[in-house]
């Protein structure tokens, strides 16, 4: 067991933890009261079980929350920390507190638009919380526990959990109703993502170019981006392929923001350069962006 040996105040209740926190519930409250609990939508995950006993058991949604939350928040305490149990107890907290409170009027009657815009504001609530270091939704940490003694995958846990809710939903509430709710959880889905990652979502960048001096110069000296070498060869084409020359194959990892002004540079520099781009996971050590000078 790891946990945090220091809880850390600032940043649980700083500024900018408790802004992004703060958005996130709003965005949560506009979600469940303006269109998922009015027109009986589901969304996957914990928050879907919740909403789905609500329902069925006509049980206020605020206790739900934060009961159905507790063995994940102790999971998490365990598997991330304190300082991940705090933030996630406050957050669910004002959370249920803020439903409890707070009731506003269906935004609409239509079910696409509830689909759409529902999933939208849950995508928006999970990405802000998280990035105030915690979560609303216990999913995300018993995926992780269980993913570490189990022989299934994240993917296949998550799709197990949530295809039960849909079934359920689909007996209880309709076959369409159900429909809809899966297009609520991929809208949340597909929002939180970009919500994590934005426009400082990474992106490898390869460029093979008969030029390649000329672009590790360009990349490096006047983007101020790192870069990794290959040592390969370029040519091979099908009208020549016998033809063939050694060359550096150059990848640099960029943000989404980057992409297209360095491509332009780089083509300027060889407008027959190879250059394509692959999206990855995750960025870890090495130097990723220039640091400005205060």
């Amino acid at each position: 067991m790891e946990s945090d040996s220091k809880i850390d105040w600032k940043g649980i209740l700083g500024f900018k933890p408790m802004v992004f926190r703060l958005v996130g519930i709003a965005c949560a409250i506009i979600a469940f009261r303006g269109f998922l609990i009015p027109n009986k939508f589901l969304d996957g995950g914990i928050t879907g079980i919740a909403l789905l006993v609500h329902k069925i058991f006509e049980i206020h949604i605020s206790p739900l929350l934060i009961i159905l939350n507790i063995p994940f928040l102790i999971l998490g305490y365990y598997k991330m920390g304190k300082n991940f149990a705090i933030n996630s107890s406050l957050s669910i907290l004002l959370l249920a507190i803020g439903l409890f409170f707070i009731d506003i009027p269906a935004v609409t009657s239509d079910k696409f638009l509830i689909a759409i815009f529902g999933g939208m504001f849950i995508g928006l609530a999970i990405g802000f919380i998280i990035r105030s270091g915690g979560v609303i939704d216990g999913l995300e940490v018993i995926v992780e526990y269980t993913n570490s003694k189990s022989i299934f995958s994240s993917g296949e846990i998550i799709m197990t959990i949530n295809t039960l809710i849909f079934l359920t939903a689909a007996y209880k509430f309709g076959l369409e109703k159900a429909m809809y709710s899966i297009i609520t959880f991929y809208t949340a889905l597909q929002t939180y993502h970009y919500v994590i990652d934005g426009f400082e979502a990474y992106t490898a960048m390869t460029i093979v170019s008969k030029d390649f001096e000329e672009v590790k110069k360009l990349i490096v000296t006047e983007y101020g981006k790192a870069i990794s070498v290959y040592k390969g060869e370029r040519g091979y084409l099908p009208s020549n392929f016998d033809v063939k020359h050694d060359c550096d194959i150059i990848v640099a990892v960029v943000t989404r923001l980057e992409i297209f002004h360095l491509e332009k540079a780089i083509l300027a520099v060889d407008p027959k350069a190879f250059i394509y781009i692959q999206s990855i996971k995750e960025v870890n050590g090495g130097i990723i962006k220039r640091v400005k000078s205060h």
